[in-house]
């Protein structure tokens, strides 16, 4: 947890979910810092580029895992701690929840290992929440309107098993994690949202 330093709040789901619009609403509610995984350092934009990118042929599974920890190390340094220690709060698009679901569920690596993997490349520090807005696949995919990028592009049957992966982890951690429906217009979502995080946190 991160102490009296500011609270930090993750929002997680599936491809096309709509977490990244959640995120910004509420960040911008909270007046905290946004933030993003893959890509939320220097270093992790050039991560980003070589993990999304189509053109430099395939990453193994292992490989992919490993460099999404590598992103999620440095940006843990260069990005969410220190703000945390300024007294500001962070909302991540996406953290370890998002590795255990795609890497863990989605490419059907070793789920307690992937975590460990993140743990330790996070120096433990864990959300204070984490909102998984939560919609069918079928949904998020007639959302989606660029280009699939590579983890996309890897099909329906990863993205349903990515969700189950979410729900599970949702499930098991009820204490830390919310699942908001996010099947209905952006505004009832971002209600469910603000109520979720007023009742959780205080904020």
């Amino acid at each position: 947890m991160t102490g009296s330093s500011g609270s930090f709040i993750v929002v997680e789901g599936i491809d096309g979910c709509g977490k990244s619009t959640q995120a910004e609403l509420l960040a911008n509610g909270l007046g905290a810092l946004l933030t993003r995984e893959p890509g939320g350092s220097p270093l992790g934009i050039e991560i980003r580029r070589l993990l999304l990118a189509t053109k430099h042929g395939e990453v193994s599974d292992r490989a992919e895992a490993l460099l999404m920890a590598a992103d999620r190390a440095q940006h843990v340094v260069d990005v969410i701690r220190p703000t945390l220690l300024e007294g500001r709060s962070v909302v991540g698009d996406r953290y370890i929840g998002s590795s255990v679901a795609y890497q863990g569920y989605g490419r059907r690596l070793d789920v307690d290992k992937v975590r460990d993997i993140s743990e330790w490349a996070t120096d433990g520090l864990v959300a204070d929440l984490v909102l998984l807005v939560d919609v069918p696949v079928a949904t998020a995919v007639r959302r989606r309107s660029a280009a699939p990028d590579r983890i996309e592009a890897a099909g329906e049957a990863m993205q349903h098993r990515v969700r189950e992966g979410f729900l599970a982890e949702a499930a098991a951690n009820a204490h830390q994690w919310v699942v908001i429906d996010g099947d209905h217009p952006v505004a009832d979502v971002a209600q469910s949202v603000n109520e979720s995080v007023r009742e959780r946190l205080g904020l």
